[in-house]
């Protein structure tokens, strides 16, 4: 069976919902300040406490000195008791030994409730800020405890409270104790009297999340809900957008006959939602944002002065729903779609651009083109302003009149942005490059100009020099900035720009050089690669007569063995002159000739030489008719082999009255 403390211990641990250790910190802590509290002892000293859950038992270990003579048993042990806990322990050294008084246990209930209240008061606190941190921008749920005409107490879970201003709250609703009421977890703050929690219900997140809890496309990421712009209890606009295919984010809102959004207007109190489908081009966008009014166009204009306007025209019949009750569907499109926008009915808009043709400057080029029709609208403008009824075609001259100087005007605006933005890249240009990577902290100017400048905003000394160059008057209007300090600033960006120009001048010429080396580098590579391609070709020395053929008819018979050759024999002329080839050594038979690469292109490699006298004998002689003895003919012809890169030496004979193949290598 438990004892008393195992059952007050569980019952604190299920009342708090705290952990075990948690509470468990919080006892010792308070049996440690009961054990000062009972002797007295000193904050300086150390002091533990342990509990047992299973009984309750609690021990106290002191810190205290070891001496010989013990006078105060709060600080001091004798070294005998000091070895039995720490054998170690000398004379002079400190030791944590069991110090627990008697009866300690009826003194730290009666001294240490309040500690151990306060500590699991905190421990409480630090696990519900925790909690609820983890859940924030979540909607949570409570039941009311206090109504307040400020305010709205919570009770949530942990035994935590939330507050709900009266600004965050729906107009109309009224709340009564033990309602049970959802709401959004806007913030957590820590406080000393533990967290503060607020809680909204007219934030537009509170909407977004009670769309992810209905609709099942928004939560498994199928729709996107990309704008909301809400008037709590009044109205409200979403813009949705499918991120599949074949998805529709409006219906899959809405649901089968509005139920899905019907659970949703009923928590919101009968707040009315228009749920649209998210457009990328802004004007479709802005239509559908201004529904349930009909648009007849929507011209945009993104470089007028100031914020981005749109000029939404909407027919007659329209222009007070395109407004809505005291401009709220105005104000919420222009939420949605972070556009400002000016809604015109046809007839105003028409009268308005008419007026623009005949007065203003800037539209002179437009009126000039429109001179023929401008008399048609001044008539229908006039039937209108009678009240006589106007036809749909007349209804229609007016349309495109709007329509062609609405764009027109934005084309001229466009144009006009182009080349400001030309004239600032200009002016850019003129600036170093390396101006604009130097912050403004490292310009060195006086403390007085550096404060007016900073306060300005430039973030850089290229901008700086921008600004001056582009409206030197607008830095002269700065607070705190004067002539002299003009002076200081445009000598000291002088200055810096001097050096700028100079360091790219000497980075140019180095890049140069660099340059220049390289193709130098390039062609030498390029030179000599052609070199070890192609061997250079000595050019042919000029020689007279005969000498040529007869120096290849010398080389040729020393090649063959020393074969005699005649030379008187007439050679087939080159078609090149031939460089003389110096003697070379006789070749025996059947070997190799090597030559130079040089000797390879200096002559002819077939050379036919007729009527060599062979050296034989017998072998070599050939009778004719009468029995004469006459010489054999031979046939020597000198080939290049270039696998082996050697002259070949090659010979045909006549033998048994037929030429036949005799090759010598």
């Amino acid at each position: 069976m438990k004892n008393e403390f195992t059952l007050a211990f569980n019952e604190v641990l299920e009342e708090k919902q705290l952990p075990q250790e948690i509470v468990l910190e919080a006892l010792e802590a308070a049996m440690v300040s009961a054990y000062r509290r009972a002797v007295n002892a000193s904050n300086a000293q150390q002091v533990e406490a342990t509990i047992d859950p299973e009984t309750g038992k609690v021990i106290i270990f002191a810190e205290k000195e070891v001496v010989e003579t013990v006078e105060d048993a709060r600080t001091e042990v004798a070294l005998r008791d000091a070895q039995q806990v720490d054998p170690n322990a000398q004379m002079g050294s400190m030791v944590l030994v069991e110090t627990t008084p008697r009866n300690f246990g009826r003194v730290a209930a009666q001294t240490a409730r309040q500690v151990i209240q306060q500590r699991i008061r905190e421990a409480e606190r630090d696990a519900q800020q925790r909690h609820f941190n983890k859940h924030l921008g979540e909607i949570v749920s409570g039941v009311v405890q206090a109504v307040n005409p400020s305010q709205i107490t919570i009770g949530l879970d942990m035994k935590a409270e939330g507050v709900m201003v009266r600004q965050h709250q729906i107009p109309g609703e009224r709340f009564r104790v033990h309602d049970r009421v959802r709401a959004l977890l806007l913030e957590v703050k820590l406080t000393p009297r533990g967290p503060q929690i607020n809680l909204s219900r007219a934030h537009r997140n509170f909407l977004r999340r009670l769309l992810e809890n209905e609709v099942p496309e928004i939560y498994q990421g199928m729709v996107e809900i990309r704008s909301i712009a809400r008037e709590p209890g009044q109205r409200s606009k979403v813009a949705v957008a499918a991120l599949q295919p074949g998805v529709d984010p409006v219906g899959a809102c809405v649901g089968i006959k509005g139920v899905r959004i019907q659970a949703i207007v009923r928590e919101l109190n009968d707040e009315k939602i228009d749920v649209i489908e998210w457009n990328s081009d802004p004007a479709a966008y802005i239509a559908k944002a201004l529904s349930p009014a009909r648009v007849s166009g929507v011209f945009l204009n993104e470089h007028s002065k100031g914020a981005k306007t749109a000029t939404v025209v909407v027919p007659e019949d329209q222009l007070s729903l395109a407004i809505g009750r005291d401009g709220q569907n105005a104000r919420l499109a222009a939420k949605l779609t972070s556009w400002r926008i000016d809604i015109k009915s046809l007839p105003e808009a028409a009268a308005d651009a008419l007026n623009k043709l005949n007065t203003d400057p800037q539209y002179a080029a437009i009126a000039e083109a429109e001179h023929e029709s401008l008399p048609q609208v001044e008539v229908i403008l006039g039937k209108k302003a009678e009240g006589r009824p106007v036809t749909p075609e007349e209804y229609q001259v007016l349309n495109q009149l709007v329509d062609r100087v609405e764009r027109g005007i934005i084309q001229q605006f466009q144009a006009e942005k182009r080349i400001e933005d030309e004239r600032e890249q200009q002016a850019r240009a003129l600036i170093p490059a390396g101006a604009f990577e130097i912050p403004l902290e490292k310009f060195e100017v006086s403390d007085r100009v550096y404060t007016v400048i900073s306060e300005a905003g430039f973030p850089t000394v290229g901008e700086l020099m921008y600004q001056m160059s582009v409206d030197p008057d607008s830095i002269l209007r700065l607070s705190g900035m004067g002539p002299k300090g003009m002076k200081e600033l445009e000598e000291t960006l002088g200055k810096v720009k001097s050096e700028l120009e100079a360091q790219t001048a000497q980075q140019a010429a180095a890049l140069a050089a660099e340059s220049e080396s390289i193709v130098e580098a390039e062609a030498a590579l390029e030179l000599a690669t052609v070199s070890e391609a192609e061997p250079a070709i000595e050019e042919p020395e000029e020689v007279v007569g005969e000498e040529p053929q007869a120096e290849i008819a010398i080389q040729a018979e020393e090649a063959l063995e020393g074969e005699p050759v005649d030379t008187t024999a007439e050679a087939e002329p080159s078609q090149e002159p031939l460089e003389v080839i110096p003697e070379a050594e006789p070749a025996a038979e059947g070997e190799i000739v090597a030559f130079d690469t040089d000797e390879i292109f200096a002559f002819d490699a077939d050379i036919a030489i007729e009527d060599i006298e062979d050296e034989d004998g017998e072998d070599g002689e050939d009778k004719d008719a009468k029995g004469k003895k006459r010489k054999k003919k031979k046939f020597v012809e000198i080939e290049y082999d270039p696998d082996k890169d050697v002259m070949v030496v090659k010979r045909k004979r006549k033998r048994g009255g037929g030429w036949e193949d005799d090759w010598s290598f």
